[in-house]
C-alpha cells in the first residue's frame, strides 16, 4: 500500500500544501477549527510527517545527540538513561555516542549527527580540540555541555563543583589523620579531573601539607587501569595510607589491587572515589565517594538544550554549577598511624 503524502492530506482537507505544513509545524495564521479538521484528516489517512523531509525544510527532527566517553561507565550510563527518559516524555529520540574521549571519534560522530539534522547535542565527553565542537555551534546547532566544560566555546554548561569535590575528599582524609596520600587521576585534558586534583591539593595546602607530583598517577577511566596504578603505589617504597580516585571506576580498581596485595581496607588503606554510582554501594567494603547530582544535572542540561534558540549567537550563556556531597561508607577509616596512637 502506498504511503500517504502531504499532497494527499492537502487534497482531502481542501487546503494548500503550505497550510498543511504550517499546521504540522505550528506556524502560520491557520484558524483553530481548520487546524482541527486537518489533524483529523491526517489521523484518518494515517499520515506521518517525514523526519528527513522536515530536516530538509529546516524543521525539527525531534532527534538529539548525546556524546559520552563510555556507556559502560555507570556515571555516564546514568546520565544517558536520565536524558533518554526526559526525551521520551517530550517526544524526542536520542542518538547516544560513546567517544572514548577520542577527538577523531568525536569528529566522526558530530558529522553523523549533522547528517541526521539533530535538533541539539549534549556533550559530556572530554574534547582536546575545541574547534570540533565550534563547528556545530557555527552551524546553529544548540549545544549544552554536561559534567564537562570547554571555556574556549561559548555554550551552556551544567557541571559539578569539581574543585569543591576534591577539597571534600581531602578534608575527609585529613580528618581521619591521613598525611601519606596519593591520587589516581583521569587524563589531564579533562577539566573535571583537573579541578578535582586542584581542589584536593588546595585543601592539603591549607592544612600545611603538600603532595608531590609523583604521587598523582594519571589513568584511563577503567577499573583495570585503576588496579594497575594502585598496585604500583602499594608496591612502591612508601605506600600511601589513603588514595583519592577521581572516579568510582578507578576506586574499584584500587580496591581490587589492595585485596590482591593483602592490604586491608580501611584498616591499612583508605580509598575514596568520585561520582557515587551504583557500583559504590555493591563493593566490599562499600565505597566512600563524592556524590554528583546526576539526575538534576541531566534535567537542567536537557531543559537548556530545548530552550536554546536556533541560530542565536548573542544569547546569554549559562554556567550552572551543582554542589557535590561527601558520602561516607566503609572504605575509609583512621590512618594506621592515628589508630596505633590511640
Amino acid at each position: 500500500m502506498k504511503a500517504t503524502t502531504i499532497y494527499d492530506v492537502a487534497k482531502e482537507a481542501g487546503v494548500s500544501i503550505a497550510t498543511v505544513s504550517n499546521v504540522i509545524n505550528g506556524k502560520g495564521n491557520v484558524g483553530k477549527k481548520k487546524r482541527e479538521e486537518i489533524f483529523k484528516v491526517m489521523n484518518r489517512l494515517q499520515y506521518k510527517p517525514s523526519v528527513i523531509a522536515s530536516a530538509l525544510m529546516g524543521k525539527k527532527t525531534y532527534t538529539l545527540g548525546l556524546l559520552i566517553p563510555d556507556v559502560s561507565n555507570p556515571f555516564f550510563s546514568e546520565i544517558a538513561r536520565a536524558v533518554e527518559d526526559m526525551a521520551h516524555e517530550e517526544g524526542y529520540s536520542v542518538i547516544v555516542c560513546s567517544t572514548d574521549n577520542n577527538d577523531e571519534r568525536i569528529e566522526k560522530y558530530i558529522k553523523l549527527l549533522e547528517q541526521k539534522s539533530v535538533d541539539g547535542v549534549l556533550i559530556g565527553t572530554g574534547v582536546e580540540n575545541a574547534n570540533i565542537i565550534a563547528k556545530l555551534s557555527e552551524n546553529s546547532v544548540p549545544i549544552v555541555m554536561i559534567a564537562r566544560e570547554t571555556p574556549d566555546i561559548d555554550v551552556h554548561s551544567v557541571l559539578t563543583d569539581d574543585f569543591k569535590g576534591g577539597s571534600l575528599a581531602a578534608g575527609h582524609l585529613l580528618q581521619l589523620g591521613h598525611e601519606n596520600v596519593a591520587i589516581l587521576s583521569e587524563n589531564a585534558k579533562f577539566s573535571s579531573s583537573k579541578e578535582r586534583v586542584r581542589g584536593f591539593r588546595f585543601a592539603l595546602f591549607e592544612a600545611g601539607k603538600t603532595l608531590d607530583d609523583e604521587r598523582i598517577v594519571a589513568c584511563r577511566s577503567t577499573i583495570r587501569d585503576g588496579k594497575r596504578a594502585a598496585e604500583l603505589l602499594l608496591g612502591g617504597p612508601n605506600p600511601p595510607t589513603a588514595i583519592f580516585c577521581c572516579n568510582d571506576m578507578l576506586a574499584i580498581g584500587a580496591l581490587q589491587a589492595a585485596r590482591e596485595c593483602g592490604v586491608r581496607v580501611p584498616e591499612k588503606l583508605s580509598i575514596i572515589g568520585f561520582d557515587n554510582t551504583i557500583l559504590s554501594t555493591v563493593t566490599n567494603p562499600s565505597l566512600t565517594t563524592i556524590a554528583q547530582p546526576t539526575d538534576e544535572m541531566a534535567k537542567l542540561a536537557f531543559g537548556l538544550l530545548l530552550s536554546s534558540p536556533d541560530g542565536v549567537t548573542d544569547a546569554i550563556r549559562q554556567r550552572i554549577v551543582m554542589q557535590p556531597k561527601l558520602v561516607v561508607r566503609e572504605s575509609t577509616g583512621p590512618s594506621p598511624h592515628e589508630a596505633a596512637g590511640r
